[in-house]
């Protein structure tokens, strides 16, 4: 119950309080029950609490200045007398805001969609949709605690990649939500949270491996009837190394035959050139222009592009017996090849797009197999001369 208290809450004293560190609840004097919780953003929302047959309850009313403090004794006096009397307390909804599908929305809104590009927003409505709003969407920001966004966490265990996601995005709405003061300072509910631990998937394409899925890709366009644009854009995805937007944003203006270059106007970490080999021109050439369509991978509907590759690249995978290659190992098979061939990590980024040689690094690994096979075959061509003619 709430401490005997010798405050008057009137709108001179309760505009003065502040908060000394952490949220405080100030009650009144006059009507027991009576109360107004103080942020330290500074906001301050009035609560009611009492006792009734089945234990205390404490209720929110809603937000000072938005209620004055008569309306609040009078919806106070009100709710105290159902609480004591047994009868559920009937209070405003939340505010829109002060709820997690109202940060969600916000969010979005004011952040994602202005700053983000599309496929990452398109990524992120995912996860809210079919994780976090299901599980925390009605409660209030205050309400969710460590225990909660565990629980959320715990639920989605046998996908550990989905479970970290999902609290990294819920993370980053309540670093805002801060920022925003809808939430005070160091209240953000998932820090206590111990991600899974995920091993980066790595697959690279060996060269007999890239034997058959070019075999694959042959058939599939003369037998299977695959749209045609989809197989060229595999193709310039296994040519280039780009990413699979990259390639499907291609516009046929981004084609610089002069100057020997692709423009990639759109690329993840902002507008970059990948060079036009002869055979990334060769399957250009090949590719058909339809009228008044722009779009180098042109879509099915007119004057469209084609937005996704999964649907035609599971069959080809399949007849080329990768099950387990996805679109995106083309990437770091390109990464690999370069390696092999004696290509520097900051030459790879660049072909890459990386913005840093520390996100190349992963390849680290594979160049010290490469200098390892090197090593063995100059070690063998000397050592036939100086070990009793053994090469081994």
């Amino acid at each position: 119950m709430p401490k005997r208290s010798d405050l008057k809450l009137t709108k001179r004293t309760v505009d003065a309080l502040e908060a000394d560190g952490k949220d405080a609840i100030f009650w009144d004097r006059e009507l027991a029950g009576l109360g107004v919780r103080v942020h330290v953003t500074g906001r301050k929302t009035w609560v009611v609490q009492s006792r009734g047959p089945s234990g205390p309850k404490r209720v929110t009313l809603g937000r000072h200045g938005e209620l004055t403090v008569d309306e609040a004794r009078k919806q106070a006096a009100l709710l105290i007398d159902r609480i004591k009397r047994g009868e559920e307390p009937v209070t405003q909804p939340p505010e829109a805001e002060s709820t997690v599908v109202g940060l969600a929305e916000r969010f979005m809104r004011t952040h994602v969609e202005r700053h983000l590009k599309p496929a990452t927003a398109s990524a992120y409505r995912t996860v809210l949709d079919k994780y976090i709003l299901p599980a925390l969407g009605g409660m209030a920001l205050e309400e969710v605690g460590g225990a909660e966004v565990t629980a959320l966490h715990h639920g989605l265990r046998d996908t550990p990649v989905r479970a970290n996601a999902a609290v990294h995005l819920l993370s980053r709405m309540y670093t805002l939500a801060e920022a925003w003061e809808l939430v005070p300072p160091g209240r953000n509910p998932c820090l206590s949270v111990r991600r899974y631990r995920t091993r980066k998937r790595e697959r690279f394409l060996t060269p007999e491996e890239y034997r058959r899925l070019g075999r694959a890709l042959r058939q599939a366009e003369a037998e299977d009837g695959i749209w045609p644009p989809a197989i060229a854009a595999i193709r310039l995805l296994v040519l280039t190394g780009c990413r699979r937007g990259e390639i499907l944003s291609l516009g046929w203006d981004d084609v610089d035959r002069t100057g020997g270059d692709l423009r990639l106007r759109d690329a993840k970490a902002g507008p970059r050139m990948v060079p036009l080999t002869k055979p990334v021109l060769r399957i250009l050439d090949a590719i058909p222009r339809l009228p008044e369509n722009p779009w180098v991978i042109a879509g099915q509907r007119p004057g469209k592009r084609l937005t996704g590759l999964h649907h035609y690249w599971r069959p080809v995978r399949e007849r080329a017996g990768l099950a387990d290659v996805r679109l995106h190992d083309l990437r770091h098979s390109f990464a690999s090849r370069a390696l092999a061939l004696g290509e520097s990590l900051y030459t790879i980024g660049k072909l890459l797009g990386h913005t840093s040689v520390a996100t190349s690094a992963r390849y680290t690994h594979l160049m010290r197999e490469a200098e390892r096979e090197a090593a063995v075959r100059v070690g063998g061509s000397i050592g036939i001369h100086i070990t009793n003619g053994r090469a081994g």
